[in-house]
């Protein structure tokens, strides 16, 4: 079973190299601000590793998962993922359910019908604690974070 990665984008378009926009746009991460659910495999982990200075990631909980399906997540049409919503087209009776089989690998977030895949949050309250020019493990705010990445979740839904 693969772990599932949350990737955010921190930093802009400025001084970007056209290969790395072109990892981030199929990573669908167009804007900063913007996170994707990916799986973790090896193809994943070269594109996040080109793109490091412009994105972090980490190993997302099914709390995380739950709380951006509940605040941030949209279907097409700007309408939000609601309860009933997940009952009529999905085997799954609420949203916490839903979120606890994703993080289990039991569903993927693409066979749920028209679900964007893209969940546009806010910038992290109280701003970012460190330098977005400087990777996480150097005092930053960039690169891999590990299980981190859930309460810059919670501070940015």
């Amino acid at each position: 079973m693969s772990k599932l990665l949350a990737v955010i984008r921190i930093r802009g378009t400025s001084g970007l190299h056209p290969d790395v926009k072109t990892n981030l746009s199929l990573l669908k991460l167009h804007k900063p601000h913007h996170m994707v659910i990916v799986e973790n495999t090896q193809s994943i982990q070269g594109m996040l590793k080109k793109a490091s200075n412009w994105i972090t990631w980490g190993e997302i909980s099914a709390e995380a998962i739950s709380l951006v399906l509940k605040k941030r997540c949209y279907l097409i049409g700007n309408e939000r993922l609601t309860d009933e919503y997940v009952r009529k087209y999905t085997k799954y009776t609420s949203i916490d359910d839903l979120a606890k089989a994703i993080a289990n690998n039991e569903i993927k977030l693409k066979e749920i019908p028209n679900l964007k895949p893209v969940f546009r949050l806010h910038p992290p309250s109280g701003g970012y604690k460190k330098s977005i020019k400087k990777h996480y493990k150097n005092g930053g705010e960039l690169g891999y974070r590990g299980e981190a990445i859930n309460s810059l979740i919670k501070r940015m839904v």
